[in-house]
Formats: C-alpha cells, sequence, structure tokens
C-alpha cells in the first residue's frame, strides 16, 4: 500500500471539499479502493500505486476547476472521474477574463472595457482614464488576478494615494494599518469579489498580494508583479513619476483615474494629467479614455456625471437664513 499527501495550493481547501465536505465524501464514493483524510490544505490518501495515479489526475482537475471558476459541483466531479468534459466547462462566456468568488464570469462590458483588455495584453504599462463607474480600476484588478492564477507573475501591488476626497478625516484611531485602510477599502472590496476569503488572506498574509498607500512605494523595484495604481489623478507629479519608476522586469503597470474628481490642493498639478500629455508617444503605453457610455453602476451614475459635464465649473451657494 502506498501512502501520499497532495497539497492544495491554487484553489480554495473550502470550495474544494464542498459544504459539509460534501465533495471530499462523493470523491471517496467514486474511488472506492483509496482511503482519503483531508486537512486543512493537506490531502493524505493510502491506496495501490496504480489508484493513486488515477486518483492524482483527477484531483489535479478538480483544483484546476475551483482555481479558475471558484465552484465545484457534483457533476464536475463525476464528470472528471468518468474522464469527460465537466458539463460546467461547457457554454462558458466567451472574452471572460476570471471568474468572482462566487463563481460568475467576469467579462468586458463595453468596447473601451475590452480596449483595456487588449492594451494589458499588448503593453507593459497602461493608463486607463475615464468617469467614476466606469470599470478602469475593476478591469484592471480581475486582469491581474488573472495574471497571478496563471502564474505570469508571481504577485499584485495594489496602491492608492492617501488624498482626502473633500472631508478632513483628522487624526485616525489606531496603528499605521487603521489609518491607510479607509483610502485603500475600494481596491479590498473588489479583490474580495474575485478571490474567495480563505484565499485571499493566504494571498496577503504571504505578501503575494499587497495594498499600499502610494507614499510606500519609494525606493522599491518592482520584478514579476501586476502594479496597479488607482485614483492617479491625485498624485503630483514627483509623486507619479516616483511611482512609474520602479517598473522592474515582467512587470505590467496600470494606472487610472478620472480628471474630473482632482482632490488635490488648489494651485498643485495633477501627475496624471501631466503624464497624459508627456508619455502620449512612447512605445509601449497605451492610454483608453473611458466615456459615459462605459458606465457600469446603477443608471443613475451615467445621469450624474452628464450633469455634471455640462456645468463643471458652476457652483450654487447654499442659501442662509437671516
Amino acid at each position: 500500500m502506498t501512502e501520499r499527501h497532495f497539497v492544495i495550493e491554487d484553489a480554495d481547501p473550502a470550495i474544494l471539499y464542498g459544504v459539509g465536505n460534501q465533495n471530499l465524501r462523493l470523491l471517496r464514493a467514486l474511488c472506492p479502493k483509496l482511503r482519503i483524510i483531508a486537512r486543512d490544505n493537506v490531502v493524505k490518501v493510502m491506496g495501490a500505486e496504480e489508484d493513486m495515479a488515477f486518483f492524482e489526475d483527477v484531483f489535479r482537475q478538480m483544483e484546476r476547476h475551483c482555481a479558475t471558476y471558484n465552484q465545484l459541483t457534483e457533476e464536475n466531479i463525476v464528470g472528471f472521474v468518468k474522464g469527460r468534459q465537466p458539463v460546467d466547462d461547457e457554454g462558458q462566456p466567451q472574452g471572460a477574463i476570471v471568474y468572482s468568488a462566487s463563481g460568475k464570469a467576469i467579462t468586458p462590458r463595453s468596447e473601451n472595457q475590452r480596449r483595456l483588455v487588449e492594451a494589458f495584453r499588448k503593453d507593459d504599462m497602461v493608463f486607463a482614464v475615464g468617469p467614476a463607474g466606469s470599470g478602469k480600476t475593476y478591469i484592471a484588478i480581475a486582469l491581474a488576478v488573472r495574471a497571478l492564477k496563471n502564474k505570469e507573475v508571481k504577485k499584485i501591488i495594489l496602491a492608492r494615494p492617501a488624498v482626502e476626497a473633500g472631508e478632513k478625516l483628522g487624526f485616525l484611531p489606531g496603528d499605521m494599518k487603521d489609518k491607510i485602510d479607509p483610502y485603500l477599502q475600494p481596491l479590498y472590496d473588489a479583490l474580495q469579489e474575485m478571490i474567495p476569503g480563505a484565499k485571499l488572506q493566504e494571498y496577503m498574509e504571504q505578501n503575494v498580494i499587497q495594498i499600499a498607500p502610494l507614499a510606500f512605494m519609494r525606493g522599491r523595484t518592482l520584478n514579476d508583479a501586476v502594479v496597479i495604481l488607482d485614483e492617479a489623478q491625485n498624485t503630483t507629479s514627483a509623486q507619479l513619476k516616483m511611482f512609474l519608476t520602479r517598473m522592474g522586469w515582467n512587470t505590467k503597470m496600470f494606472i487610472t483615474g478620472d480628471c474630473t474628481q482632482i482632490d488635490l490642493p488648489r494651485q498643485t498639478q495633477s501627475g496624471l494629467v501631466q503624464a497624459l500629455h508627456i508619455l502620449r508617444d512612447i512605445p509601449g503605453i497605451s492610454f483608453v479614455e473611458m466615456g459615459k457610455e462605459d458606465i457600469v453602476r446603477h443608471k443613475l451614475v451615467t445621469k450624474i456625471v452628464e450633469a455634471y459635464s455640462k456645468k463643471p465649473q458652476e457652483e450654487t451657494p447654499l442659501e442662509t437664513a437671516d
């Protein structure tokens, strides 16, 4: 009798084992000659060598399926054991970038979003500029997650300038992480939608996924990574130059922003606005400009963006009572 240990590396064990270990119980029933014991992310299997080789093939297919689709059904497992293509692999949406934590396909939903995907494939640096809700950051993070899952890069680095959006928050309580997390919450939200919770926690503990304020980028050389700078309109020229020059080998950079929502102090030029002029003609850098037609949030967001764009400079003073 042979004993082997299989370590789950790419998938979330909770999805692989199923609710109440139902997938594991089915696998045991379909492989009655083997003794299968699972604990955390390690599966111990005991049995004959020929049965072990068959199990390894089935198990790795299950793991790849979980890592790709973030779901695993009984029909999938039976399909792998019987040696036929699982039903869930058939009829998947064309052009899916990655699958959400709930198994939903994340796909480009507009022509400019498709241009973002193509620009990321073609060039190592991509500027995506457009209004709120046009999917700039969401698509960028989806592409980064796909690159990580496909082992094209070793880590994802997400950065944001810690600039208050017109409010003075004062001295926030807590340690450094507590103080900066509110600025980075939109990035956490996108990641939590695309990566199962346990796996995301593991990635962050191992620094495979890093989220940090822009100031923390100084002095670093970023290799083998997808690096995303969000809200780049709130960087100064010096800050953005510093960020762009962190680029190392086998690294792709995504810079996103909305030039109509600059929260910098008056008389301070946005680094993003300047970069769009300075870097426009450099080969290897793509620029994708999004519009209100790309907005994929609530339909009212499009109308709000249109209303503000018609009267960008007008300010309506609040009436005060005598």
